[in-house]
This record gives C-alpha cells, structure tokens and sequence, in this order.
C-alpha cells in the first residue's frame, strides 16, 4: 500500500477567506490528508485569538462538500513552519499566490525550508481569478469600518466579523443615514 500524502497549508487565517477555501479544496485534490496550520503570529496583530482562528476554521471545512473536510484536520502550531510539517509527517507545503507580489515572497520562503529540510517540497497554488485581490488584512479593514464583507468571506466568517466589529457597523450605518439626511436637506434648499 502506498503511504498517505500528508500536505500542510499554514497561514494565520484572520479571517478565514473564500480565496483560502478555494485553495483548501484544490489542495485537497493534490494530497490524502490535508492538515491546515493556523499559525499563532501575534506579531501580525490578529483580531481573532488563535482559538477562535481555529474554531472558524474547522467550521468553514465542516461545511465542504463532497466529503473534502473527513481527510481536512485543523491544528494550531507556534514553532517553526518546517518543525511543524515534520511533526504532522507533511510531505507537502501548500502555498496559495494571488500576484507577483506574493512571489517573490514565498519563492524566498520556499528555498529556505528547502534548506532546513529538502525532503518537504512547497506547492505553490494560483489563486482563482475571482479571489485574486482578497487578502485577510482588506476583509479586516473593510470590516473595522463598518463595510459589507461578504462578497469576500463565507456567511458564517460574516457573522462573525459583524460580531467582533458590531459597534462599528453601526457607527458606519448611522454615518450613512446621516448623510442620506444632509443629502435630501440640500436637495430641498436648492
């Protein structure tokens, strides 16, 4: 029998996009198990704990059709990226690319796991043409200031972030009313 392809997609998933589950189930077509690593990275300022990172996470894969999320396992880690991969025994990185940019980044990455350990290789994934221009930090910036994120993450992502930024949703709603209002009080002086 031949071994299980183990494959690991890290990232630190706040929030969890629809371009990242686009990645996920394409990645599940290339490996047996998929394990996706929620990195703790507090240095990128998350505005979800990692818990929580995790928990919207494993909700997002229990909603995959076509029985994707039974070989999907979602774990938290804070080490080493390759230290990681070899404790899940990855044979695989999974890396999503939305532009050039990202490039020259994670083609930087991958040559150093490659030195820290060769036997792991890094598959880079094109993102899909109508997830190109989502990244987590616009999901989240949109969302701070009250906008509607949900041409960008799941329903479930949504309700989340309309929970963690509740009060400045409403802030952005009255902001707009208020403006409707000046609106039509200049529309009548004219």
């Amino acid at each position: 029998m031949a071994k299980m392809r183990v494959g690991i997609y890290p990232g630190t998933f706040d929030p969890i996009t629809n371009g990242h589950t686009d990645i996920i189930l394409r990645a599940t077509r290339l490996v047996d198990k998929l394990v996706i690593g929620v990195a703790r990275n507090a240095g990128k300022g998350p505005i979800f704990s990692t818990e929580e990172r995790v928990a919207i996470v494993r909700e997002e894969i229990a909603a995959l059709a076509n029985g994707a999320h039974e070989r999907i396992e979602v774990r938290a880690f804070d080490n080493l990226l390759m230290h990681f991969a070899m404790s899940v025994g990855a044979a695989v990185i999974i890396r999503g690319l939305r532009a050039v940019s990202d490039f020259e980044y994670e083609f930087q990455m991958a040559g150093m796991n490659a030195r820290l350990n060769p036997k792991i290789e890094t598959v880079f994934l094109m993102a899909s043409d109508r997830y190109q221009f989502i990244s987590s930090r616009f999901v989240k910036e949109i969302g701070q200031l009250g906008g509607d994120v949900s041409h960008f993450v799941s329903p479930r992502v949504t309700e989340h972030l309309l929970h963690k930024f509740g009060d400045a949703r409403k802030v952005a709603e009255a902001f707009e009313r208020k403006i409707a209002i000046l609106d039509k009080t200049a529309a009548k002086k004219k």
